[in-house]
C-alpha cells in the first residue's frame, strides 16, 4: 500500500503532499524533513529506493523516489509494494504531468496545484494504484502519442489474435475429436492432424466446412478493417496535426527535363484547384557539399578534443597544458590543436559565406523539383495525374514530403541510372534469395535428421539422442532466426543503392520485399524440403505410395512451424519486454562511440521500432498459422498465443516506451499488411486443395470435397478483386473528404463516424452517438452489425469526452497547411541550407575554461560559437548531457 506521495524541491520546499493514512500536521512535517534529509544527500548513481528512517503509525515503510531536475517525486510505501512497479508508476505520473503542462517544471506545480492533485487522484486512490493497464488506454490516446501507423499496426495484431482464437476454439470443438478418432495410426501430436483421418471417411467434410467458414469470416474481417482504415486515413490526412506540417501540400517531382524552366513547371501545375504557391527546382554544388562536409568534420573533431581536454582538467582539478600536434606546413613545428582546428573551421565558414553570395553561378540544377500548392487536395490530385505522356519525363510525383525523410544524395541520380540500379538490385535480391534458400533447405533437412539416420551413409548418427535432439529442435530455428535478422539490413541497403528518394519509401518497399523473402525461405522452402525429403526417402522403390505419403507427411511437417512459432512467441516476446539489446547499446555506445556531448546525446536516444521487419514477420506467422489451421489445429493454438502475447506487449510498449511518431506514412502500411494476410489465405487454400486431391477416392463425396475447396478459392479471388477495386485504388485524400472539411473545419478534429445512416439518425444524443461510434470502430470488423446493434440496445454506454479535446486550440481547429512555407529555406539540400557558422557544444561551463571559450570565438571571427548549456563534467570525469537540449 502507498502511505504517502511527496513532491519537494532540492531545498525541501513541498510542492505536493498527499497522505493516505491519518497523521497530524507535526508528524507530516517531521516525516517530510526526515525523507528530504535521506534523499537529498544521495547521488543520482545510487539506488532509487531505501528504508525510511521513520515509521508511519508503527508500520515499517520504504522510500521510492525519482529525481527530475530540481524536483524529487517520492512515494512512501509499506514493504509489500514492488519497488520497480512504483518506479514505473512515478514515471507514468510524470509523463502525464508533462503532457498536461508541456515540459512540466516546478512553477507548474505551484500555480496549478489543483490540476496536479487531480492527476494524482486518477493514478492513486486510497493508497492503492488504480488500473493502469495499457489495454484500457483509449484509441485516441494511442493515436495522439504514437500516430496512426502505430494504432493500425496494433489493430492488425489484434485482428490476427481474434482470428486464431476463434479458429482454435472452433477446431477444438469440431475437427480435433475427428482427428483423434482417426484410423491412420498416428501418434503424439500427429494424431491431432488431418493426416490421421482416413481418405475414405466422410468426416473430412467437417474439415472442409470449418475451412470454408474460416476463410469467409477472415475475408469479412479484413474488409471491415479496411473500411475502418479508410475512414481513419481520411480523418488523419485532414487533421490539423497533419495539415499544419510544412510538407502537407508539397509534392516532390522527379525526372524534370533540363530544358523545363521554373515558370513552365508552375504553369503546368496551375490547372489544379487553388493553384501553385511556389515552385522550387533542387540545386546543389559538389564543391559546396565537400566544403560543408569538411566543416562538419572539423567541428566534430574540435568538439571531441575540447571534451577530452575538459575531462582531463576536471580530473586533475586544474587547467592543464593544451594538446599539441604537428603543423601541416612544417612537420617539425608543433602547434596548438585548438588553434589549428579553429582557424581551419573559420576558413571553411568564410568560404561557405562567400559561396552563399554567389549561389546563382555555382549551384547546378537537379532533375527534381518541389511544388507547393495552396490547397492540400491539389497536391494529392497532382500525385495521381499523368503529367507527361513521354517516357522518363515527370514520371514520379510523391506527396507529404518531409525534409528529414528525403535522401538528398539520391535526388542527384538520373532516371536512367535509377532504373539500371533497380535492375541490379533485383538481381542481387534474387542471388540473396538463392543463397538463403540453400541454407534454409539444409536447416530444414536437419529437422528430419532421424529420417536421415536411416540411410547407411549416416548410420553414425544412430544412438546419439542428444545430437539428434539438438539438430531436430532448437539449432535450426536459432540459426534461421539469426539469418532473418541480417536480411532486412541487406535488403535496405539494396533499396538505398537503387536511388529511392525517401526513407519512408524504403521502409514501405521493404515491407513487401522482406515478406515474400520470408515466405519463400522460412515457409515454402522449409515445408517443401521437409515434406519432399520425407516422401523421397520413404517412397524409394515404391512410387505408388506417394499420394498416401502426401496425406500424412504434409501435416507432420508442421513440426518446424511449431518450433519457429514457439521460438518467436516466447523468445521474441521476452526480447521485446526486456529490451536487452537496446539497453546494452544504451550503455556501450556512449562508452565506445561518444566522445562529445552531441555524440553522447545521440547515443543515448532510444532506438526506433523496426517496422519494416516486424510487420512482415507477423504476417508470415499469420500465413503459417492459417495455412495449417485445419491441417494441424495445434498450430492455430500456438499462433493465438503468439499474437495475444505480442498484442499486450506492443500496446504497453507503444503507450509507455516507444516514441515512434517520426515513422509516419499516414497508415499506408496497413493495406500492405492486409494484402499479406490475403496471401496467407491463398496459401492455405492451395494446401487444402492439395490435401483433398491427395485424399481423392473414387466416390462422389471425395470429388465434391475437391470441388468445394476449389469453389472457396474462386470466391476468395472474387473477394480479393473487390478489395483491390474498392480499398486499394488510391492512398490519397478524397475530393469528398476535402470538400466536407472545407465546409465544416470541425470535422477535421472529430473521430470519423463509422455508423451507417440509420444509426446516425436514430435520435440519440451526440455523446451517446460518439460512444456507439467507438464501439463500431473497435468491433465492427469482427462482429456482425446486427449483433452489435442488439448489444447496444441492451446496454447503456457511458458518454465520452469530445474527440477533438486533445487538440482543441483555436489555431489548430482552424485547419489548413501553413501557406507561408518557404521551399528554398526548408526543402533545399543540406549543403545549400548550411549556415556559415558553427556551434560547438562542449562541457566548458567551469569558469577556468572561460578564457579558452572566448579565445575560440575570437579566432572564429564571428563564425564560431561555444555553447556549454546542458553539458557538464562530473567530479568523476564523466560527461553528462541534457537529453532534451537542442543546440
Amino acid at each position: 500500500m502507498i502511505k504517502s506521495v511527496l513532491i519537494f524541491n532540492q531545498l525541501g520546499k513541498p510542492r505536493l503532499i498527499k497522505f493516505y493514512e491519518q497523521l497530524d500536521t507535526s508528524q507530516q512535517q517531521d516525516l517530510l524533513r526526515s525523507i528530504h534529509a535521506q534523499v537529498a544527500k544521495r547521488p543520482d548513481t545510487q539506488c532509487n529506493f531505501l528504508e525510511c528512517a521513520r515509521s508511519i503509525n508503527g508500520t515499517d515503510t520504504r522510500i521510492i523516489y525519482r529525481h527530475y531536475a530540481t524536483l524529487y517525486f517520492v512515494f512512501v510505501t509499506d514493504l509489500s509494494e514492488s519497488e520497480l512497479g512504483i518506479l514505473d508508476l512515478i514515471q507514468v505520473f510524470v509523463e502525464a504531468l508533462d503532457q498536461v503542462f508541456e515540459k512540466v517544471c516546478e512553477l507548474d506545480l505551484i500555480f496549478h496545484f489543483d490540476e496536479v492533485s487531480y492527476i494524482l487522484a486518477e493514478v492513486v486512490m486510497a493508497g492503492m494504484v488504480i488500473e493502469t493497464t495499457a489495454l484500457r488506454v483509449p484509441d485516441t490516446e494511442i493515436i495522439k502519442k504514437s500516430g496512426l501507423d502505430t494504432y493500425l499496426f496494433l489493430r492488425s495484431i489484434r485482428t490476427k489474435f481474434i482470428v486464431f482464437s476463434v479458429l482454435s476454439l472452433a477446431s477444438a470443438a469440431s475437427i480435433v475429436p475427428v482427428n483423434v478418432r482417426g484410423t491412420m495410426g498416428q501418434r503424439g501430436l500427429n494424431s491431432l492432424s488431418m493426416g490421421n483421418v482416413d481418405a475414405k471417411s466422410d468426416w473430412l467434410w467437417a474439415h472442409v466446412t470449418l475451412f470454408a467458414l474460416a476463410v469467409a469470416w477472415t475475408m469479412r474481417a479484413l474488409i471491415g478493417e479496411l473500411r475502418v482504415y479508410m475512414g481513419l486515413r481520411m480523418w488523419w490526412l485532414t487533421h490539423p496535426q497533419t495539415t499544419r506540417r510544412p510538407g502537407a501540400a508539397v509534392v516532390l517531382v522527379s525526372d524534370v527535363p533540363a530544358n523545363m524552366s521554373d515558370k513552365q513547371l508552375e504553369n503546368l501545375f496551375e490547372v489544379f484547384p487553388g493553384g501553385v504557391g511556389q515552385v522550387f527546382v533542387n540545386r546543389t554544388s559538389r564543391r559546396l557539399k565537400k566544403l560543408v562536409e569538411r566543416r562538419d568534420k572539423l567541428a566534430k573533431r574540435l568538439e571531441r578534443e575540447l571534451t577530452g581536454f575538459a575531462v582531463k582538467c576536471t580530473r586533475a582539478g586544474q587547467l592543464l597544458a593544451r594538446p599539441q600536434t604537428r603543423a601541416a606546413k612544417s612537420m617539425f613545428k608543433p602547434c596548438d590543436v585548438f588553434e589549428q582546428c579553429a582557424d581551419a573551421l573559420a576558413e571553411c565558414n568564410k568560404q561557405i559565406a562567400r559561396s552563399a553570395q554567389n549561389r546563382a553561378g555555382e549551384l547546378e540544377r537537379q532533375s527534381t523539383a518541389l511544388v507547393r500548392f495552396r490547397r492540400q487536395i491539389a497536391a494529392h490530385m497532382a500525385a495521381q495525374t499523368t503529367l507527361d505522356s513521354r517516357p522518363f519525363r515527370l514520371g514520379r510525383v510523391t506527396t507529404d514530403v518531409d525534409p528529414e525523410d528525403v535522401i538528398w544524395a539520391n535526388l542527384e541520380i538520373s532516371c536512367w541510372s535509377r532504373r539500371i540500379r533497380g535492375y541490379a538490385s533485383f538481381v542481387a535480391t534474387l542471388a540473396l534469395t538463392v543463397t538463403w534458400t540453400a541454407i534454409s533447405a539444409v536447416l530444414s533437412t536437419l529437422v528430419q535428421v532421424e529420417s536421415l539416420a536411416q540411410l547407411d551413409r549416416f548410420a553414425w548418427l544412430r544412438g546419439h539422442s542428444l545430437l539428434l535432439g539438438l539438430f531436430s529442435g532448437a539449432v535450426p530455428s536459432l540459426v534461421m532466426a539469426l539469418l532473418m535478422a541480417v536480411m532486412p539490413r541487406l535488403l535496405r541497403a539494396l533499396l538505398y543503392l537503387e536511388g529511392t528518394p525517401r526513407r519512408s519509401e524504403i521502409r514501405l518497399r521493404l515491407l513487401h520485399r522482406y515478406f515474400w523473402f520470408q515466405v519463400w525461405n522460412v515457409y515454402l522452402v522449409t515445408i517443401f524440403s521437409t515434406s519432399v525429403f520425407q516422401i523421397a526417402v520413404q517412397s524409394l522403390g515404391r512410387p505408388a505410395q506417394i499420394f498416401e505419403l502426401v496425406q500424412t507427411q504434409v501435416p507432420q511437417s508442421a513440426t518446424s512451424i511449431l518450433t519457429y512459432v514457439l521460438l518467436l512467441s516466447f523468445v521474441g516476446a521476452a526480447k521485446e519486454i526486456l529490451q536487452g539489446v537496446p539497453l546494452a547499446l544504451r550503455y556501450l555506445k556512449p562508452l565506445l562511440l561518444a566522445k562529445s556531448p552531441r555524440e553522447l546525446q545521440r547515443a543515448e536516444r532510444p532506438g526506433e521500432f523496426k517496422w519494416e521487419s516486424a510487420i512482415p514477420t507477423h504476417s508470415v506467422i499469420f500465413l503459417m498459422g492459417f495455412s495449417y489451421a485445419v491441417l494441424q489445429p495445434v498450430v492455430s493454438w500456438f499462433a493465438a498465443v503468439y499474437f495475444g502475447l505480442f498484442y499486450v506487449i506492443y500496446r504497453y510498449q507503444f503507450v509507455y516506451v516507444y516514441d515512434d511518431r517520426a515513422w509516419s506514412v499516414h497508415g499506408v502500411s496497413f493495406p500492405r499488411a492486409v494484402q499479406q494476410m490475403v496471401a496467407g489465405v491463398y496459401v492455405s487454400e492451395l494446401f487444402m486443395l492439395a490435401m483433398m486431391v491427395a485424399k481423392l477416392q473414387r466416390s462422389a463425396s471425395a470429388i465434391l470435397r475437391v470441388v468445394a475447396v476449389a469453389l472457396v478459392l474462386v470466391l476468395t479471388v472474387v473477394v480479393h478483386l473487390y478489395i483491390n477495386d474498392e480499398y486499394m485504388r488510391s492512398d490519397h485524400l478524397s475530393v469528398r473528404r476535402a470538400a466536407d472539411v472545407d465546409a465544416n473545419p470541425q470535422m477535421a478534429t472529430e473521430f470519423p463516424s463509422l455508423l451507417d445512416s440509420d444509426d446516425s439518425a436514430s435520435g440519440l444524443a451526440s455523446d451517446e452517438l460518439r460512444a456507439r461510434n467507438r464501439v463500431f470502430a473497435t468491433y465492427r470488423s469482427l462482429v456482425p452489425d446486427i449483433v452489435l446493434r442488439w448489444v447496444l440496445r441492451a446496454v447503456t454506454l457511458t458518454p465520452e469526452a469530445r474527440d477533438g479535446d486533445w487538440m482543441d486550440s483555436e489555431e489548430e481547429l482552424a485547419g489548413g497547411h501553413d501557406g507561408d512555407v518557404d521551399l528554398a529555406r526548408q526543402f533545399s539540400s543540406p549543403e545549400v541550407r548550411a549556415r556559415p557558422e558553427s556551434t560547438l557544444w562542449v562541457p566548458l561551463a567551469d569558469p577556468m575554461f572561460g578564457p579558452l571559450a572566448r579565445e575560440l570565438e575570437r579566432r572564429g571571427r564571428g563564425t564560431i560559437r561555444v555553447a556549454a548549456q546542458g553539458a557538464e563534467v562530473t567530479t568523476r570525469g564523466k560527461v553528462r548531457v541534457d537529453a532534451d537540449m537542442e543546440i
